[in-house]
């Protein structure tokens, strides 16, 4: 049994956002490939392996078109957007070990290939050189912003750790940590375009408030496309956090609004980890019955909504129409 959301918008893409920063992207792509070199071999190697893997550099790009949309003129921007690409590429890097991951964007992950110890290393290394370069730019207020980042994301994954395997996690709980985990470097990563700007602290909220509903809508649509979506797009198996023992919203939701019987298949299959032939099937059914999937986009569309509002104050242009776009394309998106 398997359940196919239907997320395809026609409307929905990046395509203005990726023609909007060809340029400058070439730029952050250049300084990427030269902050992973290391005579060290298999520095570059592991590094590139994961970011040559064909990741959108969705949280780069908000950068720069942040800075762009604050009317930015250095070029600051640029070593700052490869930092947030490096910060994300160490998380990941880590994430995978923590989660045991054999997938990582449709290849075998690093750890599969290197080992445990070498994806955590490497990690520690592309997060030394993120902060590097933001220490190069010379603006304090964005080292700041990008430091606490950093701190809040390992809350956030140390949070999922501990609801793990917990099912009598709530929606709060569960908030909580997908705002650490994944929104707090969406946010950051606009947040720092207009501090570089130097304008005032209503747009650097502005902007702060798009990525930060922008991340979470987006981390909501990832849960959804676990129990929904097809391996080829997912870039990972369907079923993955069902048999990490992760307790996303389709779970919280559907544990919630169960019977019993259905409450103790939720106990056995994640909280004990007891999982048997048929069950990830079993456990869609129980969403698809308690409307889990399709309510959990429902809050993705509402936190895309506010992201879009946040811009609302910002004469209409080409950027400001591209970023709009991207928070379309990712709800609409269908890995």
């Amino acid at each position: 049994m398997a359940v196919v959301v239907p997320f395809e918008n026609p409307q929905a893409s990046i395509e203005r956002l990726v023609r909007q920063l060809a340029p400058a992207m070439e730029r952050v792509n250049a300084t990427i490939l030269d902050r992973t070199g290391s005579d060290v071999t298999m520095i570059p190697e592991v590094a590139n392996h994961l970011i040559s893997s064909g990741g959108k550099r969705l949280r780069p790009m908000l950068t720069l078109a942040m800075a762009q949309l604050t009317g930015y003129s250095g070029d600051g921007h640029i070593k700052l957007a490869a930092a947030v690409e490096f910060m994300h590429t160490a998380t990941l890097l880590h994430d995978d070990v923590v989660d045991q991951s054999d997938m990582r964007r449709g290849k075998q992950a690093a750890r599969m290939l290197w080992g445990n110890e070498a994806s955590v290393l490497v990690g520690d290394f592309l997060l030394g050189q993120a902060f590097k370069m933001m220490v190069e730019v010379g603006n304090l207020t964005a080292l700041d912003i990008l430091s606490s980042a950093a701190a809040v994301i390992a809350e956030g994954e140390v949070m999922q750790l501990g609801a793990a395997k917990n099912t009598a996690t709530n929606e709060d709980e569960y908030m909580a940590v997908i705002r650490g985990k994944t929104a707090e470097l969406f946010a950051a990563a606009c947040e720092v375009g207009p501090v570089l700007a130097g304008r005032d602290k209503a747009a650097i909220a502005a902007c702060r408030s798009y990525g930060m509903n922008l991340g979470i809508a987006f981390q909501l649509v990832d849960d959804a496309l676990d129990y929904g979506g097809k391996s080829a797009k997912l870039g990972k198996n369907v079923g993955d956090d069902f048999r990490e023992g992760k307790i996303t919203l389709p779970v919280v939701l559907s544990f919630r609004r169960g019977s019993d019987s259905e409450r103790a298949f939720w106990n056995r299959t994640l909280g004990e980890g007891k999982i048997e032939d048929g069950d990830l099937d079993h456990a869609i059914g129980l969403m698809t019955k308690h409307h889990a999937i399709e309510d959990t986009l429902g809050r993705a569309r509402h936190y895309g909504a506010i992201a879009t509002e946040a811009l609302a104050l910002v004469p209409d242009c080409e950027i400001k129409t591209a970023l709009e776009e991207t928070v379309a394309f990712c709800i609409a998106r269908a890995y």
